[in-house]
């Protein structure tokens, strides 16, 4: 049959792709809450009934019921025929565990879809905020949205960050890190902790610094930091280094996936610049977008642009309505914030990664520290490029 060449038609294909996307997502979200894929993995190729999985979880056997065959219509379960005197076993389907049942695998994508229902239940506030130019705080999202954040991201940060990242993006820190130097770290947007667990946990004469300004997580990082038993070498601090500036200075400053969602990033990049030593680095993890705005763009510009809209730029917009970034935080953007602080360039460092770029923020020693102490004013933060 031929394709459609009806624009009403592909339209509608289109939203009602979006509409399954979405429920997919929200059952997802569901189904990791209730504990099923963990359930449905441990159980292996015998797979669960509806009452079976039901029990092992706690849940409705009817409900139960009904995700299992949500989920093997969309393809994440397999279905077996019911035989005699049993109902119809379910089992995960190639791939489903390594995606949604492992929270600690480098592939776990389950927290994604708990981060778009946790948007999705303050749909209404993002409109009132449409329409008024004002934001929503990262703390008004919930714990649910906190706690996704930082799920998805803690298994790169822990694993690939302290090594094989470091490596490609800063040769020179990482030598210095294999020879056995105890060098100062600034976890600067620390979130839940897990750049600075990973960093500790590898090299074990690595002291951190983990800033962040949201109470509610920074008591996460704190807990996070004691449960993998660093906290005697991870000091998290509820400190907005933008508005004050720490008393140390550090051999390595860096700010992982943070900085579009600051309202005003070049205080807090001038702030990076001038707590860290003459000999060390600055590096920055943000999102790996197009450099220019084109339309129709690929998943991962579909992706930034959906989360900017629910999240980051509500977020952001509740410290600087006019200039927040967003998610869709492009290079040129990047690298104008870098030189606006003080810096010489933010240089793309050659690191493999979907969805994060990372950038080296490199200084001229020759240059005078007001000009970054003049940027360091939120009313110098001037207007993101276009997009």
């Amino acid at each position: 049959m031929e394709p459609s060449t009806d624009p009403v038609a592909e339209r509608a294909s289109a939203v009602l792709e979006a509409v399954l996307g979405a429920t997919d997502a929200l059952t997802i979200a569901i189904g990791t809450e209730l504990g099923y894929y963990r359930a449905l993995d441990h159980a292996g190729a015998t797979g669960l009934t509806p009452a079976g999985l039901a029990v092992r979880v706690g849940a409705s056997e009817r409900y139960t019921r009904e995700w299992l065959e949500q989920q093997a219509v969309a393809g994440f379960l397999l279905a077996g025929e019911p035989t005699t005197g049993e109902e119809r076993r379910f089992r995960l389907a190639p791939g489903t565990a390594e995606v949604l049942a492992w929270p600690d695998a480098l592939t776990t994508m389950a927290p994604l879809a708990t981060m778009v229902a946790a948007a999705g239940a303050q749909w209404r506030r993002i409109v009132a905020g449409a329409r008024t130019g004002s934001g929503l705080g990262w703390s008004e999202y919930g714990p649910d949205m906190m706690r996704a954040q930082a799920d998805v991201n803690a298994p790169p940060l822990r694993t690939l960050l302290p090594d094989a990242w470091l490596r490609d993006a800063l040769p020179a820190t990482h030598a210095r890190l294999e020879s056995g130097e105890a060098l100062l770290v600034a976890d600067v947007g620390c979130g839940a902790g897990w750049a600075s667990v990973g960093l500790a946990r590898r090299w074990p004469r690595v002291r951190v610094h983990a800033y962040d300004v949201d109470p509610a997580t920074v008591a996460l990082a704190r807990e996070v930091t004691a449960s993998h038993r660093v906290a005697d070498r991870v000091e998290v601090r509820a400190h907005d280094i933008g508005a004050r500036l720490p008393e140390e200075r550090y051999d390595l400053t860096l700010a992982v996936e943070c900085v579009h969602d600051l309202p005003h990033p070049v205080p807090v990049l001038a702030a990076m610049r001038e707590m860290t030593r003459p000999d060390g680095a600055v590096l920055v993890v943000d999102e790996k977008v197009a450099d220019r705005f084109t339309a129709p763009g690929d998943e991962v510009e579909r992706l930034m642009y959906g989360y900017s809209t629910l999240i980051c730029l509500p977020d952001a917009m509740t410290g600087n309505p006019e200039h927040a970034t967003g998610t869709v935080i492009r290079r040129p953007t990047m690298q104008r914030y870098a030189r606006e602080a003080g810096f010489t360039d933010a240089l793309e460092r050659p690191v493999e990664h979907d969805m994060w770029r990372f950038y080296e923020l490199t200084r001229d020693s020759a240059r005078s520290t007001s000009s970054a102490t003049s940027a360091a004013h939120p009313q110098d933060s001037v207007t993101p490029a276009p997009p």
